[in-house]
């Protein structure tokens, strides 16, 4: 049976987008209750960002879909070429870490240049988990 410990981070990051959509849902739900907004008033992306004031959830559940797309699928590799060992596990933790990271403030007090930093820590980790992996099928 394949090793299947790079898995786990791709369900630590399942996790937290649905962590993420769940707290969108609510918020959007929230919003459009205090606000009194008609659900029809909101059917485009532009409708909504005219109607509702706090995107924060929205934008982050967005995030969610660039960069973990290349995580998820480098996680794939590392299972289907045997790269499962100590470095590829830690730099997909790290990912997942630095992403959460970036999720609580993104969601909560929103400060960008506190948000840039985890991203950017975010996809070094990614990219330094892509040359480990492209070296790894060079060897």
């Amino acid at each position: 049976m394949a090793d299947t410990s790079m898995l786990w981070p791709a369900f630590a990051m399942a996790g937290l987008t649905l962590a993420v959509w769940l707290r969108m849902y609510v918020e959007r739900i929230g919003q459009m209750k205090r606000l009194r907004v008609h659900p029809q008033k909101v059917a485009s992306q532009r409708d909504m960002l005219a109607q509702l004031p706090d995107t924060r959830a929205a934008d982050n559940f967005r995030n969610l879909f660039e960069l973990p797309v290349l995580f998820y699928l480098a996680l794939v590799v590392a299972t289907l070429t045997g790269q499962t060992g100590p470095v590829s596990l830690t730099l997909a933790w790290a990912f997942v870490a630095l992403r959460a990271l970036h999720s609580l403030i993104h969601c909560s007090y929103n400060r960008v240049m506190h948000r840039f930093a985890a991203y950017a820590a975010g996809g070094a980790v990614l990219w330094l988990l892509w040359g480990w992996l492209a070296w790894g099928l060079l060897k």
